[in-house]
């Protein structure tokens, strides 16, 4: 099965980015997963401003390192698209409110 969507972790200067765009299904999480671990990556920011589809694996792996960072107090950028901002709210996502939109 091939993915239209793409999940990265990015090195920056200002540190990790989680990189989410396009169609986000199980099959670009489950890459993700074979390339990086199931473990959230300690990042500085989520980029999530141009997913056009994300699937329930998507939300979870974008919940899983949101709270993982709340929880060290690490502050997270998190930029969203419509679609991603959508699902968040009704995933009940109430930890959003502690990120800033980057």
């Amino acid at each position: 099965m091939t993915s239209r969507g793409v999940v990265r972790l990015l090195n920056t200067s200002r540190g990790g980015v989680l990189c989410l765009a396009g169609e986000v299904d199980s099959a670009a999480v489950a890459s993700f997963v074979a390339r990086y671990g199931r473990e959230p990556a300690r990042v500085a920011a989520i980029d999530a401003g141009s997913v056009t589809a994300l699937s329930p694996s998507g939300v979870e792996l974008l919940l899983d390192h949101l709270e993982v960072a709340a929880r060290a107090g690490r502050p997270v950028a998190l930029r969203r698209s419509p679609v991603v901002a959508r699902l968040l709210t009704a995933a009940g996502a109430g930890v959003l409110a502690r990120f800033a939109e980057g």
